[in-house]
């Protein structure tokens, strides 16, 4: 189908620039019989775009407060303070900012986005209003893919029209890039930022770059953008995981600390042609590469779910944990070396073409195409005391939020230390490492045609029809290897560790001295070790390909009307959404991987219509009421074909369990109504309620089922079993239950100088949110939370710009929520966060005249009061499942316009 589409989106765009050709012509003939004063003056088009060009803080806060004034939808926005520069280091930083939303970090990064307390899955991310890939095992984007110097805009959709596709149940995401027909002038943007991360006494400094050139040619009918953004990132940082807790006891640990490198390069192109009023052609591209590297190094110590760990003594607190103990015959505790790398790479490019057949008809086509890729490799090398030796070890609880550690042996010392499976890890695999390599690819096709009638008199000022059509292939795969020091991985040699590889030997973290570093990696290329190919039914589970084709046809009437004295805008429509999905991969019998594919599919349709209106009141109030029927796709990872089954020789029949490629989507009904007031274009304030009521939820349910929709082992003859012998019980993703999610948030925004002008320059920007769920995800009478939801979020900016001068602080806080992370085997894992804080500041400069005019000078510290990133056990923040620190973040640079 992806062929198809091109071939029809390129005939299409064929035929109108053909037409397009002809209303030039036509348009040239009018204009020269046009009298002179009915032409626009060249003065009149350099005010209205000047005012676009307008930098600063408040800038960015007035064009954001704009969109959201002028918009028929609830949405939240955030703009550009100038070219190349958003007002924070990421778009995840500043789109956490908003009202309602939240990130969730990644290192020390913002990675992922939760809006109105959902998870990333729920929400969908356009890119100059087309769907994005991801490079994921999901669905939800990753936001460091996309440099923020390349942006000038993002808009959150939280109530979707009929003309949004691609819209997702929480909300929908469109990050847009400049239009460079809609500057007045050339505008070249030069940004140079050093960059240091900076934890304890360490610190290495990165830098980050951005160029970006504007330009209009040939009368203002061609215009053209290009931008280039570099970031090299060093990272540093120290994690403590614990293996769980038996009634309060912590089972074992790793203790880790860390050093990474992120080298991410953009690349961002606009073509913009206007030759008459009747026709506009725009054709962007984007690209992204990020390449990400991480080293780790530490201890693994096994103490209740060790191997004959003994507990001597120990104190609790008042909620059962033991906070402080001594243990004896410590075994295993391993050293282990890892090596982590990510090679992303993404490519979008959109063509959009409007040509306006009469006064009153316009036609629309957009062709988008968008691909990811990913390969990943973790590597795991494992060393320990050798001849079984075993450890003392004493423990305290650091209130910070991890445990100190004491232990009696060296583990600095090559030679008192051998490479082999201290733990016995690898079952009869002497295991002295491990290898994992994944791939993921992404790609998606899409063609959207419309067509619009505008209306001069009426309530109904436009009507919308169209018809947006995806094509989406989305694959996984992975290999994995246990790592031996013998060919035959059977014996369990102890290995002398060659000293050529040895890299670094002190630590200084969780009360540990110093831990011995290897370089992993090239041990692994030097030939160090065997490699033993795994083949396990839960790696078959890692490879799947999910296909989906999607057509969304939508009508829409725009309204701009007058009730009484009050003005009414907004739309009603509809949208038919038909899906037809399928799904291969790997079938296990009994843990053995079957000769042929499992292939399963189903077909979908859903109409959902929406409606969004605003009253106009008097003093510069709004009243917006919004109603929908919002839907978001299945799981790509709960979409895949693979299963594993066998025959449960206790319970007399087949049992298994895998994934559902003939899942349903989610949907809700969503009610929305929300207050606004406004002071001119300067600030707002603003109270909204939502409530969302879902028809269904994804979730893992156990019925009956017919293994004769599977691959079927050669040594059983369906012909010869009864009918009775194939139906046994498989576990799997379902359609069930849904429920109800509701929430209020309050948002202000406003220069002080409203309340009192000698407080001119100064601002505040903030809000509250509070949101409530029924939901039960895990299905009836489960308890756990839904997955991204804060229950309490706010944000708080204050902001000075003056005379030059600028000066921002923000704060963002969100309380415990449940998130996924990335799991031991390399699948998503879900954990619980403990609730952050996280501070950022940021000084500048900007000089107002002189030779030195429009040249900047910026400082910024994320991350001020260095937040950890947590997650807890058991909901108590005194029993850690994981604390990563790593540290602050200061940038240091310069910017230039000219």
């Amino acid at each position: 189908m992806k062929r198809n589409l091109l071939s029809v989106a390129l005939a299409t765009a064929t035929l109108m620039i053909a037409t397009a050709a002809q209303a030039q012509d036509a348009s040239a003939n009018a204009d020269r019989q046009a009298p002179p004063e009915e032409t626009a003056t060249p003065a009149d088009d350099a005010t209205e775009l000047d005012r676009v060009t307008v930098t600063g803080i408040r800038r960015g806060i007035e064009d954001a407060i704009e969109a959201k004034r002028t918009s028929t939808s609830i949405v939240e926005s955030v703009s550009a303070e100038d070219i190349g520069k958003l007002p924070d280091m990421s778009i995840a930083d500043s789109l956490a900012r908003l009202p309602g939303l939240t990130a969730q970090r990644f290192g020390n990064r913002p990675q992922e986005i939760n809006i109105r307390g959902f998870a990333g899955d729920f929400s969908t991310t356009l890119l100059n209003g087309r769907e994005q890939v991801s490079l994921g095992n999901n669905r939800g984007v990753e936001f460091d893919q996309y440099p923020s110097e390349l942006m000038s805009q993002v808009m959150v959709y939280k109530t979707p029209d009929a003309q949004l596709v691609g819209q997702g149940l929480s909300g929908t995401v469109d990050l847009r890039t400049v239009r460079p027909l809609s500057f007045a002038e050339r505008v070249t943007a030069v940004n140079l930022r050093g960059d240091m991360n900076r934890l304890k006494d360490s610190d290495e400094w990165g830098s980050r770059a951005s160029i970006s050139y504007i330009d209009q040619f040939a009368d203002d009918t061609v215009g053209i953008a290009v931008g280039y953004a570099r970031m090299d990132n060093p990272t540093q940082g120290r994690q403590f995981e614990s293996w769980g807790y038996d009634n309060g006891v912590l089972g074992g640990a790793n203790l880790h600390a860390i050093e990474g490198d992120n080298q991410r390069d953009g690349l961002m192109g606009v073509l913009e042609w206007k030759p008459s009023d009747q026709y506009h052609s725009t054709l962007d591209v984007f690209y992204s590469k990020f390449d990400k590297e991480e080293r780790k190094r530490g201890l693994q110590m096994g103490l209740v779910w060790g191997n004959g760990s003994t507990l001597v003594g120990g104190t609790r607190n008042d909620t059962g944990t033991m906070t402080e103990a001594h243990w004896e015959n410590v075994k295993p505790i391993v050293v282990r070396n890892d090596y982590n790398a990510a090679d992303d790479e993404m490519v979008a490019f959109g063509w959009k073409q409007e040509l306006k057949i009469t006064p009153n008809w316009t036609v629309t086509t957009d062709i988008g195409h968008s691909s990811a890729r990913r390969d990943e490799r973790i590597l795991e090398v494992y060393a320990g005391l050798p001849d079984g030796g075993r450890d003392s070890v004493d423990l305290v609880y650091n209130p910070d939020g991890y445990f100190d550690f004491t232990l009696g042996q060296d583990y600095t010392n090559p030679d008192g230390l051998r490479m082999f499976d201290p733990g016995g890890w690898g079952g009869e695999r002497a295991q002295a490492g491990y290898l994992k390599d994944f791939e993921v690819r992404d790609a998606l096709t899409s063609l959207r045609i419309d067509l619009t009638r505008t209306f001069d008199t009426g309530f109904v000022s436009a009507l919308h029809f169209g018809a947006n059509l995806t094509d989406r292939t989305k694959s996984r795969a992975s290999s994995e290897a246990t790592l031996c020091m013998t060919a035959a991985c059977t014996e369990n040699v102890e290995g002398v560790i060659p000293a050529q590889y040895v890299t670094d030997t002190s630590f200084g973290h969780f009360g540990l001295p110093g831990v011995l570093g290897l370089d992993a990696l090239a041990m692994l290329n030097d030939g160090v070790f065997h490699l033993w190919r795994k083949d396990h039914a839960d790696i078959s589970n890692k490879n799947w390909e999910v296909n989906e084709k999607v057509s969304t046809f939508y009508v829409q009437a725009d309204i701009d009307t007058d009730l009484g004295p009050i003005p009414l805008r907004g739309n009603i429509g509809a949208q038919l959404v038909s899906a037809d999905q399928d799904s291969s991969g790997i079938a296990t019998f009994q843990g053995v991987a079957l000769g042929e594919q499992a292939t399963r599919g189903a077909t979908s349709t859903e109409v959902l219509p929406s409606m969004n209106l605003s009253f106009e009141l008097p003093a510069d109030q709004m009243v917006r009421v919004a109603a929908a029927r919002q839907m978001a796709r299945p799981r790509m990872d709960d979409l895949r074909a693979n299963a594993g089954y066998g025959y449960d020789a206790q319970r007399g029949m087949l049992t298994g369990s895998g994934g559902n490629p003939e899942l349903e989507p989610w949907l809700a009904d969503a009610y929305d109504v929300s207050y606004e007031k406004y002071f001119g274009g300067k600030g707002y304030v603003s109270a909204a309620y939502f409530y969302k009521d879902l028809k269904s939820y994804i979730y893992n349910q156990t019925t009956e089922f017919d293994y004769r929709q599977l691959p079927i082992p050669m040594e059983f003859d369906p012909a010869l079993l009864p009918d009775e012998w194939w139906r046994g019980e498989y576990t799997q993703p379902m359609n069930g239950e849904g429920g109800t999610l509701d929430g209020f948030e309050l948002a202000v925004s406003v220069p002080l100088e409203l309340l009192w002008a000698p407080l001119q320059g100064f601002g505040v920007v903030a809000s509250y949110s509070e949101t409530d769920s029924e939901i039960e995800p895990l299905g009836p009478g489960t308890t756990e939370p839904l997955p991204g939801l804060s229950r309490y979020v706010s944000n708080v900016t204050a902001y000075y710009e003056r005379h030059g001068f600028s000066a921002r602080v923000a704060h963002r806080k969100r309380s415990r929520f449940l998130g996924e992370v990335q799991g031991a085997g390399g699948d998503r894992t879900k954990v619980y966060f403990d609730g952050e804080s996280v501070t950022d500041l940021q000084l500048g400069y900007t000089f107002q005249s002189g030779a030195l005019q429009d040249l900047s000078l910026l400082l910024q510290v994320n991350n001020l009061e260095n937040e950890p990133y947590r997650t807890i056990h058991d909901g108590l923040s005194e029993r850690p499942h994981q604390y990563f620190e790593f540290g602050r973040t200061y940038l240091l640079g310069v910017n230039y316009k000219f």
